[in-house]
């Protein structure tokens, strides 16, 4: 699988830079429940080889809690080899000074409540999740972000395992189906299964190609 960098605004680190936080805690196992492994089989929803539909080289996802309140924007540009990530929200009272799991999910829904419509990770191979299991990491990893205790949140991420329209021949975001960013409650542990721990689903954005 392939490596994921992250970059900061000031050098890129190999780390995740946020700056905000806030949120509430919630069951791990009643809202992990549909990110089963079968699940988080995308093949069915992108074609065996996440086949595109779009070759756009930008799409943006507007983040929503479940107050369906518009909270932040998502920016997504494709590299040579590779997606660049901008998160951008303010969600105060979600949960102050906490990292929070983030994932990309294989279909581009957010309407039901606890954002389950979403489906399950990216993860066209049957991987496990986490960067830190032997058998990881899926296609829809990404690293924790941090929420301030304002709830500013900022980071930028990098990651080689999804392509914005299938430029690189890795899962296309903007496949049939669509796609999907989602930040949990908890942080992922990026280990266990299967979804490192990161329980309730609270904010999720349906990734569209940019105009």
């Amino acid at each position: 699988m392939n490596r994921l960098a992250l970059l900061s605004t000031a050098a890129v680190l190999g780390a995740v830079i946020a700056l905000p936080a806030c949120a509430e805690s919630a069951t791990q196992e009643a809202d992990a429940q549909p990110e089963t492994m079968q699940d988080m089989d995308h093949g069915a929803d992108t074609g065996e080889a996440g086949e595109a539909v779009s070759g756009a080289a930008e799409a943006t996802a507007t983040l929503i809690n479940r107050d369906r309140d518009e909270v932040g924007t998502v920016r997504f540009v494709q590299g040579p080899e590779g997606v660049v990530l901008t998160i951008e929200a303010d969600v105060p009272g979600l949960s102050s000074g906490q990292w929070h799991g983030a994932h990309l999910h294989k279909i581009g829904d957010c309407s039901n409540e606890d954002f389950t419509s979403s489906g399950g990770h990216i993860n066209v191979d049957g991987s496990a999740h986490g960067y830190l299991n032997p058998e990881g990491p899926d296609n829809a990893d990404l690293p924790n972000l941090w929420v301030h205790s304002d709830g500013a949140l900022r980071a930028q991420a990098y990651t080689e395992n999804v392509s914005i329209g299938g430029q690189t021949g890795a899962p296309a975001l903007l496949d049939a189906d669509g796609s999907a960013f989602v930040m949990h409650a908890n942080p992922d542990d990026m280990i266990s299964q299967p979804i490192g721990g990161a329980g309730a689903r609270v904010l999720c954005g349906v990734i569209e190609a940019a105009d």
